[in-house]
């Protein structure tokens, strides 16, 4: 399992943002970055967990969104997760959540920052991008 130390901290930001951004764009899957998630230590999942909500808040998500992400998330819509996101305004506290549940919220933050952020791109980025994050190249 991966931990945060200081020496790895970046590593696992950097790795966070990259995987965010490759499951939003489609150049990999939910669940092979679930599996990348799934082995980490629990408080490198917090870590990434505050990351990607982080992100989900950038993206300005909205309860449509919440609804979409989770229907894509394979999460069920009573799960805590889901129900934080689906909320109106959504509530962020996903690193506070058990342990047992970091799983879903990472599945569920990844899923919905994915739909927030393709509408983005489709309307505040439309033909004149200049966001990297936004045109990653392939593996």
């Amino acid at each position: 399992m991966v931990g945060t130390s200081s020496e790895d901290g970046w590593a696992l930001w950097h790795r966070a943002e990259r995987v965010v951004n490759e499951v939003a764009q489609g150049l990999c899957t939910l669940d092979e970055e679930t599996s990348w998630f799934s082995d980490l230590a629990p408080a490198g999942q917090q870590a990434v967990l505050q990351q990607v909500a982080s992100y989900a808040m950038q993206a300005h998500i909205t309860a449509t969104d919440g609804r979409e992400g989770v229907a894509r998330s394979g999460v069920k819509p009573t799960a805590n997760p889901s129900v934080m996101i689906c909320m109106d305004p959504p509530r962020y506290g996903f690193a506070v959540l058990p342990a047992v549940e970091h799983v879903q919220a990472f599945r569920v933050l990844v899923s919905v920052f994915s739909v927030a952020d393709t509408r983005r791109k489709q309307t505040y980025c439309k033909g004149a991008c200049g966001h990297p994050w936004h045109n990653l190249p392939p593996r």
